[in-house]
């Protein structure tokens, strides 16, 4: 998959622009504040439905303009077209796949898989475990076709349930409880099996940036597995009605990175802490081209906050050989550092949110 035509439209500074990006490399080098990260940014709009820089996306939308607009023709990996659009204003949201309305955000994700990687990612590992279940579930979520459906029906479960606590209804709770424990023991199945999976590919991605020894990584299930989850809800019930929520089950789960059984973010450097980052996401892309033939599209913002000289070489080499579309940000030119390996790629300049190809 790749973006062959992006549209954008009333995003931050980017009045309204038209590009024809590569399906390999695409290098964005301007100013701060000229409107690459708001191109990174629309891109993800396109492919999440939400922004990765704010949680309100009225303040994405340019001041001047009630909504933004950003879509794309791609390339589908077997040769199709697909047609992608999303409009927002802060309060609704309209997405069209192909001409055709759609209700779901899952609708985007499937049709434009994407990772990012930008200053603030070194938080999967540094902040709280809801980023960590986030980037695991999307990468289930684009394994599994079965794992959204399941994760729907375990959601529902669970806000029943919390509702009947809160609420101290106990005459309906053992049938939530039966729920609850049906598709949670599910999700955390699809989560093991997907981890297994993505273990060797991250491990073959992380040696060519960083050596490191005793890496590990290792699913937080969102309970004691020693124990059945139905087991572990009754002895939590006094506790759950206290204070109102669920607190064991896989929505309480989480995955560590450890080094010789030490959480990685205790004992390495912040820019070694970046190289984990950066990994895990390679490996996202990597297993989803492995073992669905699909292709993903991943962002890199400020190419130079992120790495040093010697390991942007690396990843530019690695991205070559990836083969997937990539988008790229930059101050300068001169911190993509030698081009004269990349043979398909395109350069765009950005400023005062116009883009023109160089």
């Amino acid at each position: 998959m790749s973006l062959s035509k992006l549209d954008i439209y009333a995003v931050r500074n980017i009045q309204q622009q038209s590009i024809s990006p590569s399906p390999a490399i695409n290098l964005i080098v301007g100013e701060n504040a000229s409107g690459k990260s708001a191109l990174i940014e629309a891109i993800f709009i396109l492919g999440r439905a939400k922004s990765f820089r704010c949680s309100a996306i009225k303040s994405v939308i340019n001041f001047n303009q009630a909504h933004l607009v950003v879509s794309a023709q791609t390339e589908q990996t077997n040769g199709s077209r697909v047609q992608l659009g999303i409009q927002m204003d802060g309060k609704t949201i309209e997405i069209h796949i192909n001409q055709q309305a759609k209700q779901n955000r899952s609708d985007l994700a499937y049709a434009l898989p994407l990772q990012l990687i930008h200053p603030k990612s070194y938080e999967l590992l540094d902040g709280g475990s809801q980023l960590r279940r986030e980037f695991l579930d999307w990468g289930v979520f684009n394994h599994d076709q079965n794992f959204l459906p399941i994760w729907r029906r375990f959601k529902k479960a669970l806000s029943q349930r919390n509702a009947l606590l809160k609420t101290r209804r106990l005459e309906q709770l053992n049938v939530w409880d039966k729920e609850l424990v049906y598709y949670g023991t599910i999700v955390d199945g699809c989560r093991q099996r997907y981890l297994e999976q993505f273990k060797p590919v991250f491990s073959d991605i992380i040696g060519k940036f960083l050596a490191v020894e005793g890496l590990d990584l290792k699913l937080v299930s969102g309970w004691d597995l020693s124990r059945e989850l139905g087991h572990v809800l009754i002895n939590d019930r006094d506790k759950d009605l206290r204070y109102g929520f669920t607190h064991s089950g896989p929505h309480r789960g989480d995955f560590q990175l450890l080094i010789n059984n030490r959480l990685a973010k205790d004992v390495v450097s912040r820019g070694q802490l970046k190289l984990l980052v950066m990994s895990l996401k390679l490996a996202q892309v990597q297993l989803l081209a492995n073992e669905q033939n699909q292709s993903g599209c991943l962002l890199i913002d400020d190419f130079a906050a992120e790495l040093d000289a010697i390991n942007r070489a690396k990843l530019l080499r690695y991205l070559v050989d990836m083969a997937c579309q990539v988008f790229i940000t930059a101050t300068e030119i001169q911190d993509f550092g030698d081009l004269s390996q990349i043979k398909d790629y395109k350069m765009f300049h950005v400023e005062h949110g116009t883009i023109k190809p160089v």
